[in-house]
């Protein structure tokens, strides 16, 4: 697959991710950091760094509105819920894990900023 379309399909499964992360407004953000080991933050903040790093200009606002879909802020008040311990314990551990993939990858991949380290 030449470069060019390989562009064009992760862009595509990207439109596709994020417009099921806007439906799943029920899976929290802590949620799939346990299990995943990411968030709609951390999602948000690669396309910052992505943006920033071919030139163009977004701020973190506007990439967590892109991938919220709204305000951050009216997300937040919308469909975030309190975090139980449980909750916490599980993004602890997968942080955790993330950890060596930081390692591995330098400062090119921030791969395990939890929700509340990103928030802006």
């Amino acid at each position: 697959m030449d470069d060019a379309t390989r562009d064009r399909v992760e862009a595509a499964a990207f439109r596709r991710l994020t417009a099921l992360l806007a439906h799943r407004t029920d899976v929290q953000n802590v949620d799939l950091m346990g299990v995943g080991g990411f968030c709609r933050n951390c999602l948000s903040d690669w396309v910052f760094e992505a943006a920033a790093a071919q030139g163009v200009p977004l701020s973190k606002d506007a990439a967590r509105e892109h991938v919220y879909g709204m305000p951050y802020a009216a997300y937040k008040a919308a469909h975030q819920t309190d975090a139980t311990p449980e909750q916490l314990e599980r993004m602890a551990a997968s942080v955790a894990k993330n950890k060596t993939l930081d390692e591995a990858l330098a400062d090119s991949f921030p791969a395990s900023d939890p929700p509340s380290a990103s928030e802006p």
